[in-house]
């Protein structure tokens, strides 16, 4: 799917302080990006003809090197925190002066017009700059792509702007090290320099649309993926990387609304997205197949390795990280909705990737134990998914995306309450992480068994089977499911030593107690009732 050469008006460079007439790349296609990459040396294609590249330093995102720019928009509506880190307008205005000046020398240039939100009543337009060819390729993918007819008055709403190979000084541009990604609301601006990583790209866009959905126009916003039946029925399914979004949403049987990112309208679900950036660690044809097959020309992969003399890709291979991605367009998926808008969800599921070993492999919620979990997001960090997380460590990121949330917590939450109220939703607590043990004794829960699960959730084949009852947790649950051995649905059956697994839970329950105590003062006492209890 090409797009024609079209001409970019230099004046608008002019207007950003950028003098460039020349060496512009704008609307490149795909085809042509891919050339213009390995003409560069900063790419290799595999057998299928995706581009594979190299990230460089940073093969995830450095969330203690974002910042959200403290000025008069922000200061009382932003949560500021360990991942809202305020940094003060003058540093904005020196790392803003320095990314010009750099971008003023290169020789060329690579600009990407496109936008976010599927549902046109949200669209947000976005123009990306960058000084790398395969990064305008992620763009491409991962954001929504504008008509030809649409791009003669296109006016960009927010400016993305990437130099990986600029370092800045810290001292002198406020920052912690040599690499920043600074979102400015006032400015609509993003810049990120020094990192390569394109998913700083990604989550920036993300993380402003969480913040402007909710406020001006009353649409929760969600770090979740999105499919549905032929029906018309809708699923969404919360979590954080790692945990299975991209995976369980990819499922043949069903249509894909979108991996990652959406919005919760009056009326629909719909994608922030025109993409997917999936993991590819340990991928195969056999259990993902839609992912698999998308790994084509177009695609953009990223700090794979091959397998030695060949230019086939070794998926289970984490030499350089355990992160790998690959973003491709929604298109590379045969069953993807277009556009990818949903209705209603009638299921919800909250993934989360138990390091411990602790939590049922799938458990019904009461809307108030939903609420809980929720707001509580409690997963583990997969190795990788960050910049210093080598194996999985347990974490709380409240709403399943912390790092992406401006807002208080309590706003995403209140807003999911009320729509799981208006809607009678069934919500479901999926446990994708381990079991028989934490990580390093127990195993990984097979995927078939998960897909087995949540297929029986939605075609309704475990409503009305008899549960039991998790006494630390206060979980229900079901003592059989299609397609899933009935031993593992217990997670304490699993355990070879059940005093040892009683242990671990009590443990758990406490982080979540400990960790749920700043919430404790905004949250209804049904909620607040509804967590794990120590015994």
């Amino acid at each position: 799917m090409s797009v024609p050469i079209i001409t970019f008006p230099t004046g608008k460079l002019h207007s950003l302080g950028l003098k460039f007439t020349e060496g512009i790349h704008y609307q490149t296609a795909p085809e042509e990006l891919v050339h213009d990459s390995l003409r560069l040396g900063e790419g290799k294609l595999n057998d299928t003809g995706a581009l594979v590249i190299k990230t460089g330093e940073f093969t995830g995102r450095a969330p203690k090197d974002k910042f959200i720019v403290y000025d008069d928009f922000t200061s009382y509506t932003v949560d500021w925190n360990d991942f809202n880190i305020p940094i003060h307008e003058k540093y904005y205005d020196v790392i803003w002066k320095k990314v010009m000046a750099y971008l003023n020398e290169r020789p060329s240039l690579w600009i990407r017009d496109s936008y976010a939100c599927a549902d046109s009543r949200y669209r947000l337009n976005i123009r990306v700059i960058t000084e790398k060819p395969w990064m305008s390729l992620f763009a491409y993918n991962m954001f929504l792509r504008p008509k030809e007819e649409e791009l003669e008055n296109f006016e960009p709403d927010w400016h993305v702007i990437s130099v990986p190979d600029l370092h800045l000084e810290p001292r002198e541009c406020g920052i912690r090290q040599h690499n920043a990604a600074v979102i400015s609301f006032k400015h609509k601006t993003i810049l990120i320099a020094g990192t390569g990583y394109t998913g700083e790209i990604k989550k920036g866009i993300f993380t402003i649309l969480n913040y402007l959905l909710p406020q001006e126009k009353n649409v929760l916003s969600m770090h979740c993926s999105a499919n549905m039946d032929h029906d018309g029925n809708s699923a969404i399914f919360f979590g954080l990387s790692g945990t299975g979004k991209t995976t369980l949403s990819a499922d043949p049987d069903r249509l894909l609304i979108g991996d990652d990112e959406h919005g919760w309208t009056e009326d629909n679900i719909f994608n922030f997205e025109g993409g997917c950036y999936a993991k590819t660690i340990n991928l195969s044809e056999e259990h993902e197949p839609e992912i698999f097959n998308a790994i084509r020309l177009g695609a953009l992969v990223e700090n794979a390795i091959f397998f030695p003399g060949t230019n086939k890709l070794n998926y289970h291979d984490a030499g350089i990280t355990e992160n790998t991605r690959v973003s491709y367009p929604l298109y590379h998926i045969s069953n993807a909705v277009e556009p990818s808008i949903g209705n209603i969800p009638g299921n919800i599921f909250f993934l989360t990737c138990d390091a411990y070993g602790v939590l049922p492999p799938i458990s019904k919620l009461t809307p108030e134990q939903a609420m809980y979990q929720f707001i509580s997001g409690y997963t583990a960090k997969v190795a990788g998914t960050e910049t210093g997380v080598t194996e999985p460590k347990p974490t709380f990121s409240a709403c399943f995306g912390a790092p992406f949330l401006p807002l208080h917590p309590g706003k995403y939450a209140e807003m999911l309450g009320q729509k799981i109220k208006n809607h009678n939703a069934n919500v479901w607590l999926v446990n994708t992480g381990w079991t028989g043990g934490p990580y390093g004794v127990g195993q990984r829960i097979k995927l078939t068994y998960t897909r087995a699960m949540i297929t029986a959730a939605l075609d309704g084949a475990i409503n009305g089977i008899a549960t039991e009852t998790d006494q630390v947790f206060g979980l229900d649950i079901p003592t059989q499911c299609p397609g899933v051995p009935s031993e593992i649905l217990n997670p304490r059956n699993t355990w070879a030593d059940k005093e040892a697994y009683d242990e671990k839970a009590n443990f758990l329950a406490d982080l979540f107690i400990k960790n749920f105590e700043k919430y404790e003062s905004g949250v209804s006492e049904e909620t607040l009732k509804a967590g794990p209890k120590v015994v």
